[in-house]
């Protein structure tokens, strides 16, 4: 009975001692690795110093033999052959700077070219602007005179008017308009009307006032002469005829471009 209570007790346990010593756990395999990389991410000044180092000596031992070899293809070359590759090099000299001068002689011609262009260019904007004046397609201002011719004992008839308009034509007359409704042209007509004058079909009243740009002392000199304009008016029609000097003569009327019917511009 006692060996078969014996045998029925559980076996004893493990020892405090046993069930209390720590698990001893493999190193740290990582720590080495972070090392390394912490010294990389966050170099320290002596090993940024050694870097620099390194990169001067390994740039000076790569041109230290770049050198080395480019003497020795020359080194080992005959005296002709360097002869030869000079007179090339001289060859080379000579063909580039004949393209040089090829070059700014085509830059010279092509400024002379776009200098003449530009001169013809001002020029014709030049006689387009004066034939434009002589057409009366554009308003003009300029010095002149303002003429005023008054009927006081007859009617103006239309022969002393024209010798009036050709004298100040002869005396440097660009541009003229009459009663600031018609523009006075090389084409312009005149006509006797009831109650006044026909100028290109516009019938004008008395007073009549003729504003001309041109030289004022040649337009006055125009107007004054014996039995001049002045003169003819007053002993022909009984008219007055009176003018005024001025600095700056408005002439705002135009007409549209007249086309030639016949005359052609030679070629």
């Amino acid at each position: 009975m006692l060996d078969q209570d014996a045998g029925a007790n559980p076996p004893p346990s493990e020892s405090h001692g046993e069930r209390d010593q720590p698990v001893s756990t493999p190193p740290n395999r990582e720590d080495g690795r972070s090392r390394l990389w912490r010294a990389f991410a966050k170099p320290t000044r002596g090993q940024v110093v050694v870097a620099v180092l390194l990169a001067l000596v390994g740039f000076a031992g790569v041109t230290q033999v770049r050198t080395n070899q480019v003497d020795d293809t020359y080194a080992g070359l005959r005296e002709q052959d360097l002869i030869d590759i000079l007179n090339g090099l001289a060859g080379s000299t000579q063909r580039a700077e004949a393209q040089i001068q090829q070059l700014e002689s085509t830059r010279d011609d092509l400024r002379s070219d776009t200098s003449a262009r530009q001169a013809a260019l001002d020029l014709a904007r030049q006689q387009q602007q004066a034939l434009s004046v002589l057409a009366g397609t554009v308003p003009v201002r300029g010095p002149g005179v303002t003429i005023t011719i008054k009927e006081v004992e007859g009617q103006v008839d239309v022969g002393p008017f024209l010798d009036m308009i050709q004298a100040l034509r002869t005396a440097g007359a660009e541009a003229m308009q009459i009663n600031g409704e018609v523009r006075v042209i090389a084409q312009t007509s005149f006509d006797d009307g009831t109650g006044g004058l026909l100028v290109d079909g516009t019938l004008l009243e008395a007073p009549f006032t003729v504003d001309v740009i041109g030289p004022p002392d040649a337009l006055v000199a125009a107007l004054r002469f014996p039995d001049g304009p002045q003169d003819q008016f007053a002993e022909d029609d009984g008219a007055e005829l009176t003018f005024e000097e001025r600095s700056v003569v408005d002439i705002e009327t135009t007409r549209e471009p007249v086309e030639a019917d016949v005359a052609r511009p030679q070629q």
